[in-house]
């Protein structure tokens, strides 16, 4: 039996246990000093701390950053159980140890997690497949950034192996100075004795590495001095003055440079290339017809010595294209097929509560609608690109990846290479949003590399290229349903939506312990649905799963990001109908729901909801929990020229303990703005299997001028953090939409909206 479908069967089809790293000790997940590489003068503490001669603190940093300002949330976290300025800790990119694994975010967000709501647990199946994710993350390490899950994630080791480090430190002074530990005391990294003994960091490391703390605390957060503080983000001077490095910034030695041209029809492939005309340019080294692997596109590369060259001979390429066997892709087709398979098939109901069903029947009458949300691109500042370079039977890689682990072992695996002759240096991300969990463009520049004679290659999407061979969010249609009663209270709700599972698909494509494609319910395509706070007495919330042929994957929110327009936007339909406020009709369908409650009423207070707006605006409103943080909205807008205009957004957030609130409006604002371009103008089209947008002229973004302001307002928490950087997108779709429909009587359902 495979060893994919050994894990699969593991359990059987309707086994429920759940095996994560989530119940591990946190020191469990400390490693050892051997898990770090060490220079003249540095001492390993654990698998995360290094100290160094001078007293700084080198710490394995094991996510990438792409703008959300994780590296200084995760150095905070260190500098406080520390006691040493955040200035004096220097960043290392982590090995590829599995403590360095991202537990929160494969075994928290990705498919067949139970979700857990005000404490319990919400009835629900749990398939054999979330044992699969959390094995396979345990015995790989899997290293991600994405599913907002860092802080998270790192929160209680993170601060162990700091704890546990400078446990370490005190007993090296104590042995030394023979004087009880309980008499040292710790400030900005120097430890004291009141018999005027004092010694930094670095010259007590050698003999702290040959301690063994016992019973290690965590600080009291009464005795926090970072943490809940707002800091100055270390990368804010080196991406102003330009000295930070980005991908697309690598400059080696006698590089070489590749521009690419894909199969411009989805599916398709290449049956040949004609490169004699290209290769006679000036500057023009190579033309390379790519195998596909890792989920690439078929398609050719030319190499050349500057990237300009590359391009002007890539244009000489003449290429014969095929299409797919299935037919071309058609998006007007697959929004057909997603409405018929809602009324045809039956679909997996991943929540069920009371009989939804029965109470339709007897129903006074039925509130029915569908919702539609299409097709959407990641459209990063920063296209795809990779630099890669094999000489001496060493292949070394420099990527903007938010998966460095997977990365590196499908170089590997491309090149015929062990892991271990293959390094990968994670370089800045100029955006990521879920695109860089792919290693597409890894796995091209792997076999550039392999064709270059010792030379670097530096491959770079066109933005074209970047915009028609993205792996896009998928598009999803949802039919919902109410039942109301004569008093016109609402006392059901049913929700079956329809549309492809990622998490799934890009199991398959990289993650190496699998071989060939798996299926099962993915929890991705129904959050959001599944898991809604309100108190309707019968619930049933069903997905069709679907294979419509488009490149899938994530996207900032997943499926949060379209389900919650659905749920959201039917909501305030459900209050027009009982003759209720919006947020009155919300706040009476959570009263066992206390958090969202208080999340609410806060975005309404601050928003003065209710009161009187100026001529032609007036405020909508959503609510919504995803990646264990609870977000409401309330938009203010206006219709100018026959289209929304947002001129204020409040927002606000329960995300339990914050560790920077700066970082925390940062994100917001963000999503924000990421999630209005989005629901204003974001549509992909596809039309004879090709993608009909190609830059920003027709897949415009949000402008400096169309930018709202944005009030974020933090609900004070002491649970432990959770997701900051993408539960602020999905709110504000419906929120504009609610706006919209009180400002012109017109509800629209689809998305962008176009009223």
């Amino acid at each position: 039996m495979k060893r994919r479908n050994l894990i699969l069967s593991g359990l059987g089809l309707t086994g429920a246990l759940v095996v994560g790293w989530g119940v591990m000790p946190p020191r469990s997940r400390l490693g050892s000093p051997g898990n770090m590489l060490l220079t003249e003068g540095e001492v390993a503490l654990n698998g995360w701390i290094k100290i160094a001669k001078d007293g700084g603190v080198v710490l394995a940093m094991h996510r990438s950053d792409m703008g959300q300002g994780i590296h200084n949330a995760l150095t905070m976290l260190v500098a406080e159980e520390l006691d040493v300025p955040l200035n004096r800790i220097r960043l290392e990119q982590a090995g590829h140890d599995a403590i360095y694994g991202n537990v929160a975010m494969f075994v928290g967000t990705l498919p067949f997690h139970p979700m857990q709501s005000e404490g319990k647990e919400k009835p629900m199946m749990v398939k054999t497949g979330e044992w699969m994710v959390s094995k396979v993350a345990r015995e790989l390490g899997v290293n991600a950034t994405g599913g907002s899950s860092s802080v998270k994630d790192a929160w209680e080791h993170l601060r162990a192996a700091a704890a546990t480090a400078k446990a370490s430190l005190l007993l090296s002074a104590a042995d030394q100075w023979k004087v009880p530990a309980k008499e040292l005391t710790v400030k900005e990294g120097v430890i004291s004795h009141p018999s005027g003994k004092s010694a930094h960091y670095g010259e007590l490391a050698k003999g702290a590495a040959a301690q063994t703390p016992a019973n290690v605390v965590l600080k009291d957060p009464k005795d926090w001095r970072l943490i809940g503080q707002v800091t100055q983000r270390a990368d804010v001077p080196p991406k102003t003055n330009g000295s930070a490095v980005f991908g697309m910034d690598i400059r080696l030695p006698n590089m070489l440079f590749a521009s690419i041209v894909q199969v411009p029809q989805m599916g398709g492939s290449l049956t040949s290339i004609d490169a004699k005309d290209a290769l006679a340019m000036p500057g023009v080294v190579k033309c390379i017809q790519l195998a596909s692997a890792a989920g690439s596109a078929p398609g050719f590369a030319v190499i050349a010595k500057s990237t300009w060259h590359a391009q002007q001979a890539a244009q000489k390429v003449k290429a014969q294209w095929a299409q797919r066997q299935e037919g071309a892709i058609d998006t007007k087709r697959i929004e057909s097929e997603l409405i018929e398979k809602l009324k045809s098939e039956s679909g997996f109901t991943f929540h069920e509560q009371g009989d939804a069903a029965k109470a339709e029947a007897g129903a006074a009458r039925v509130v029915q609608t569908q919702y539609k949300a299409p097709y959407l691109a990641h459209a990063t500042m920063e296209p795809m690109n990779c630099t890669a370079q094999f000489k001496g039977g060493q292949l070394e890689i420099w990527a903007p990846t938010q998966v460095p682990g997977l990365a590196r072992a499908a170089a590997a695996k491309v090149a015929d290479l062990s892991e271990d002759k293959v390094k990968l240096n994670v370089t800045l991300l100029g955006g990521g949003f879920g695109r860089r969990l792919e290693v597409d463009v890894v796995v091209q520049a792997t076999q550039l590399a392999m064709a270059a004679d010792g030379a670097p290659v530096q491959l770079v999407w066109s933005r074209e290229q970047d915009m028609t061979h993205d792996y896009y969010r998928p598009m999803h249609v949802a039919q919902l349903s109410a039942a109301v009663n004569a008093q016109g209270q609402v006392e059901s709700l049913q929700i079956k939506s329809a549309g492809d599972a990622i998490s799934p698909r890009w199991m398959s494509r990289v993650l190496p312990a699998l071989s060939g494609p798996i299926d099962a319910p993915d929890k991705t395509t129904a959050e959001g649905l599944f898991d809604l706070p309100y108190g309707f007495a019968h619930q049933r919330m069903t997905h069709v799963s679907t294979k419509m042929g488009v490149h899938i994957g994530f996207w900032r929110s997943v499926g949060h990001s379209h389900n919650a327009f659905f749920t959201e936007s039917f909501i305030d339909e459900l209050a027009l109908e009982s003759k209720q406020d919006p947020v009155a009709f919300r706040l009476a369908l959570l009263k066992d729901a206390p958090r969202y409650a208080a999340v609410l009423k806060l975005a309404a207070e601050k928003a003065n909801w209710g009161a009187a707006l100026p001529s032609g605006h007036a405020h909508g409103v959503a609510l919504h929990e995803s990646f264990g943080s609870i977000v409401a909205q309330v938009a203010e807008v206006s219709m100018q020229d026959g289209k929304p205009r947002v001129h204020r957004v409040v927002c606000a957030i329960d995300c339990g303990t914050v560790v920077n609130p700066g970082t925390v409006a940062q994100q917001v604002e963000s999503s924000v703005n990421f999630a209005l371009t989005a629901a204003l103008f974001g549509q992909i089209d596809i039309q004879d299997g090709v993608v009909q947008q190609t830059n920003f002229t027709n897949y415009p973004l949000v402008s400096l001028a169309q930018s709202p302001v944005v009030e974020t307002w933090i609900v004070p928490s002491n649970n432990s953090p959770e997701g900051v950087g993408e539960p602020a997108v999905p709110p504000l779709a419906p929120a504009v939409a609610n706006a919209i429909f009180k400002l012109t009587g017109q509800r629209i359902r689809s998305l962008p909206l176009k009223a």
